[in-house]
C-alpha cells in the first residue's frame, strides 16, 4: 500500500468571495465550482473550498447539539501545507499583496524548511514550504 497524495478540504463562510483569492492571489485554476463548493488546482497541488455558512446553531437554546457539520463557526480553523519550489520567490510576490500572516513570515525552520504562512479571507492558514538541503 501507498498513499499518493493528499487533498485539503478548506472551510469557508461564503465560497463566492473566497474565490478571488484562490484565483487571482494566489494564482491556481478553478477546476470546478458549484453552490457551496470549489475546486482549485495548480500543478499537482489541489484544494477544494466547502462552505460552512449554517447560522442555526446561534439560536438554537434548548439543548439541540450542533450537529450540521456545516456551521458557520467552522470557517477559518483549518490550515494546509504546501510544498513548493522557489519558496524566496512565491513569498516576494505574496508580500506585495500584504497577505502574509503576521506571525508567519519567512523564515527557515528546525525541521529542515524553509516556510511563509498566508491568511485566506476567512483565516483559514496555508503554509507554502521548500525543503532545504
Amino acid at each position: 500500500m501507498q498513499m499518493l497524495s493528499a487533498i485539503p478540504a478548506l472551510p469557508v463562510r461564503d465560497v463566492e468571495k473566497s474565490i478571488p483569492f484562490y484565483r487571482d492571489v494566489l494564482e491556481l485554476t478553478m477546476r470546478h465550482h458549484d453552490t457551496g463548493f470549489a475546486i482549485f488546482h495548480r500543478d499537482t497541488v489541489e484544494i477544494h473550498l466547502w462552505q460552512a455558512d449554517d447560522e442555526s446553531w446561534r439560536t438554537r437554546n434548548n439543548g439541540e447539539p450542533v450537529c450540521s457539520g456545516a456551521e458557520s463557526f467552522i470557517s477559518g480553523t483549518a490550515s494546509c501545507r504546501i510544498a513548493v519550489t522557489g519558496v524566496d520567490e512565491l513569498y516576494t510576490r505574496l508580500q506585495q499583496g500584504s497577505v502574509i500572516h503576521p506571525n508567519a513570515h519567512i523564515s527557515n525552520t528546525e525541521w529542515g524548511t524553509r516556510e511563509f504562512g498566508v491568511n485566506d479571507p476567512d483565516n483559514n492558514l496555508i503554509t507554502f514550504f521548500e525543503r532545504l538541503q
